[in-house]
């Protein structure tokens, strides 16, 4: 079958709920991915960040293999031997005391949810029911019920209704915003470090640490949503760490499983994390341990092949390369690490033709918000390999 054999039948039987390239990709490999022709491409989107070891990294598939011939679920009706050494690895690697391991990473934000909401209830003292959540204009959090209810895309929500009550958006990037906005009632201020589906949006220095002082003057929590900046795609860690920020609860995803399968958890210390008691909370799949073997084997690659290090290196020269071409097409070129974002000029016609033409090249990048093309390639990648991919961007944004 053929690349629109494959697009047709995907057209006809399935929910139209995306916007992909007509690509159909069936191999990966590191950085490259091999579209049914056996076409190559450069990965430049790492499935939203998902792929930072690379595709199909080989300790993780092992790790994958080895423990599918073994054990698949338990349900947490009974305990397995990975998901003690996940919680272990966890703590030594982020240093919060404790974790809960979810699947997607819409389920790790509607437990941090969860977890605030009782904290304001239990520890803060919040009359039951009117505990309060303070977000930012531009999120994006996911996309079940309650988190479209607090997202300023009116697409995203607008059919969707009856909405969740309890939120309070503010302007991103304004902390002062923040400290007007709470009240007796405010529960936590839950934040994306930078913004990515908005279109690679960076704060202003020092909002982060500014918004951690708010939070801790009003005895408010502070909630970091790192599940697309998290895990080395931006340099470190952990982006709040830029700041030296540590939030009172971090939510990770995507890259915490390396792509292999559906892996978040919510990070806390225990006065926060302690709260949950037994029925509370829970998933059938979060925690089993074949995603708690294979988000092991994705930790310790992050670790071993030092790949934050290597974003912050090849991301701050990756940028440094996009600004130098002289595109009358490109408004600006932002970003930090191997998160960026290149946003075109209104008049460019939006971004989605370029993203088009990148494909023609053999690069998959994939546009947001309309105006805006976004680079995040596997944090595997290599200078070389960024410099063979430059030409070809250099021609597209170039493009009449």
């Amino acid at each position: 079958m053929k690349t629109q054999d494959f697009v047709q039948l995907e057209e006809k039987y399935g929910a139209h709920n995306y916007h992909p390239l007509d690509v159909v990709i069936e191999k990966g490999e590191g950085v490259w991915v091999y579209d049914v022709e056996g076409k190559k491409y450069l990965d430049c989107l790492s499935a939203y960040s998902a792929i930072n070891q690379g595709h199909v990294h080989p300790k993780i598939l092992a790790a994958l293999q080895e423990q599918a011939a073994k054990l698949t679920l338990t349900s947490r009706a009974f305990r397995n031997n990975q998901l003690p050494l996940l919680y272990q690895e966890l703590a030594e690697i982020t240093g919060y005391e404790m974790s809960l391991p979810m699947n997607s990473g819409a389920e790790a934000v509607e437990t941090a949810i969860k977890l605030a909401r009782k904290w304001a209830y239990r520890v803060k003292g919040v009359k039951r029911h009117n505990a309060e959540i303070i977000v930012a204009d531009g999120n994006f959090h996911g996309r079940t019920i309650t988190i479209i209810s607090f997202s300023s895309e009116k697409f995203y929500k607008d059919d969707f209704g009856p909405l969740t009550p309890g939120f309070i958006s503010v302007k991103y990037g304004d902390a002062e915003a923040i400290d007007k906005a709470i009240t007796p009632n405010t529960a936590a201020v839950m934040l994306e470090p930078i913004q990515g589906e908005a279109g690679v949006i960076i704060p202003p220095k020092g909002y982060l640490a500014r918004v951690a002082e708010i939070c801790k003057e009003n005895n408010v929590l502070f909630v970091a949503d790192e599940i697309q900046t998290g895990l080395g795609r931006t340099g470190k860690l952990f982006a709040s760490q830029h700041e030296n920020v540590r939030p009172d609860m971090t939510i990770v995803g995507k890259a915490l499983s390396g792509g292999f399968y559906p892996v978040s958890a919510v990070l806390a210390d225990e006065p926060v994390m302690g709260l949950f008691q037994p029925g509370e909370h829970g998933s059938t799949f979060g925690g089993n341990p074949l995603g708690a073997a294979v988000a092991r084997a994705a930790l310790k690659v992050l670790i071993e092949e030092n790949l934050a290090e290597n974003a912050d290196k090849l991301g701050t020269y990756f940028m440094e390369q996009l600004a130098e071409i002289p595109s009358l097409h490109v408004k600006e070129v932002r970003g930090k690490g191997l998160l960026i974002g290149v946003e075109l000029k209104p008049e460019a016609k939006g971004a989605r033709r370029f993203c088009e033409a990148l494909q023609d090249r053999g690069i998959l990048a994939k546009e947001t918000h309309e105006h805006i093309i976004r680079f995040a390639p596997p944090l595997v990648i290599t200078k070389e390999i960024i410099d063979e991919a430059l030409p070809k961007i250099r021609e597209v944004l170039n493009m009449a």
